[in-house]
């Protein structure tokens, strides 16, 4: 990623932040809002993300009518709101964290012993 596309990445979570603190300042929220609940939040709405794919064979795309195909892009704006506030209320830059685990991930899943192959780090043959 270019310093352009890096700037550009932040200044969309920005705006996306911007949104949410107004909305949340529009309706006297923010005192419900401490670390532990949006962490709580979070975790109900990624959970939520599973119900439209419920009794799927596959869960692909094609299983997904245009109602469960509206349920999961409305779960997963759910997830990432409050992945958003979480991380202002933590003062977390979300993109350099991305970018601090991707290194993080690349060290323990070299390309040279995991590629197809989907186990977890731990369990492969040093």
């Amino acid at each position: 990623m270019n310093e352009s596309d890096a700037s550009k990445a932040t200044s969309e979570l920005m705006a996306m932040r911007d949104v949410l603190r107004e909305f949340v300042r529009e309706r006297d929220w923010s005192r419900f809002h401490s670390p532990k609940n949006l962490a709580a939040a979070l975790s109900v709405e990624a959970s939520e993300l599973l119900e439209p794919f419920t009794w799927l064979a596959t869960g692909d795309k094609i299983e997904l009518d245009d109602a469960k195909l509206r349920a999961v892009r409305h779960e997963m704006a759910d997830v990432l709101a409050y992945l958003i506030m979480l991380a202002d209320s933590l003062d977390v830059d979300l993109h350099g964290a991305l970018l601090e685990k991707m290194a993080i991930n690349r060290v323990k899943y070299p390309v040279h012993k995991v590629r197809g192959d989907a186990r977890k780090y731990s369990e492969y043959d040093e």
